[in-house]
């Protein structure tokens, strides 16, 4: 999520509580998780394992429980005991909750041509292109940013909530939810089938590129990014931060683990479990998912083991 220009650490510092060590003159361009920070971000860090992993990346200001670490030159930290809810304050402040009264914001643009059907909800500040069809009962949530001839299916959900939570087993409500401030960007020439659901970012983007064709019955997490000219099959499922290159195809019931790569024009065939980061050009099949023509072998081999063994006891 992007700050307000000139928002300066100090500022920053005094909304949160929080003690600025470092220069607190310098502007800090936005916010984001540590799957998703950008250049001279700031991003937040409550446990030790990820000290090193948030003060060595291209952040600039770290928001930290912790001042016994070494900090790289050039980085600003702000102390708090309670970075989780230093961060809560800063989206609440800067993208709080609105609520509706309307079944269509008078904040959103809809462009020439569209057609918004009977029954859609379309929230705060949601862009809408040229030549759109969203038909009924479709729920788009705030600041959704959808190009132009995008088709969208009854029943489908654009930017619920992160599934994201912060986890601590020394509170009495051990998950605690991480507020979203990220958003859903839909690019031209997509279609999404119904009962679809595709999440907003934790604190940047959930894109579906250009050209990409969604069925039924489909769930993609935070911050994911779909390349373009995709070709997504029933029930598949995407986990959080996880990238899909350009011309990719999923097939039906196909899952992809978080924070993962697809490569180019990858194909993963129906009911595979992608575990791991695939490589470009090639087709997957099988959990875990592997090059098809590796995993076709090995399933002839599995079915030789009965014959095999009656062999081997016969000797």
């Amino acid at each position: 999520m992007l700050f307000p220009s000139g928002t300066t650490a100090q500022w920053i510092a005094t909304l949160t509580g929080a003690e600025v060590i470092g220069d607190g003159d310098a502007i800090i361009p936005g916010i984001n998780e540590i799957h998703k920070v950008q250049p001279g971000d700031l991003v937040f860090v409550d446990h030790p394992k990820y000290y090193d992993k948030c003060l060595n990346s291209v952040a600039r200001f770290v928001l930290i429980n912790s001042k016994e670490v070494t900090v790289p030159q050039g980085k600003t930290l702000l102390y708090t005991t309670e970075p989780f809810e230093a961060y809560l304050s800063i989206v609440q402040h800067f993208r709080p909750f609105l609520s509706a009264n309307q079944m269509i914001s008078d904040t959103a643009v809809v462009g020439e041509g569209s057609v918004i059907m009977p029954g859609t909800f379309i929230g705060h500040h949601v862009v809408i292109g040229n030549n759109c069809i969203i038909y009924p009962n479709v729920s788009v949530y705030d600041y959704t940013s959808i190009g132009d001839n995008v088709i969208i299916h009854s029943g489908t959900t654009i930017g619920a909530d992160a599934f994201y939570y912060n986890i601590k087993k020394n509170r009495d409500i051990w998950a605690k939810k991480m507020k979203s401030c990220g958003r859903v960007m839909i690019e031209d020439d997509v279609e999404i089938g119904a009962n679809c659901c595709i999440d907003k970012g934790v604190t940047n983007n959930t894109v579906i590129g250009r050209g990409t064709k969604m069925d039924n019955l489909i769930q993609i997490g935070h911050d994911v990014e779909i390349g373009s000219n995709c070709i997504i099959a029933s029930q598949v499922g995407i986990a959080g931060a996880t990238v899909v290159g350009d011309g990719v195809t999923l097939w039906g019931q196909v899952g992809v683990n978080k924070t993962i790569r697809i490569g180019d024009n990858a194909v993963v065939l129906g009911q595979s479990g992608v575990t791991a980061s695939l490589e470009a050009n090639k087709t997957y099949m099988g959990y875990p998912a592997e090059d098809a023509s590796i995993k076709r072998r090995e399933l002839v081999w599995l079915k030789r083991i009965p014959a095999l063994w009656k062999k081997v006891m016969q000797e």
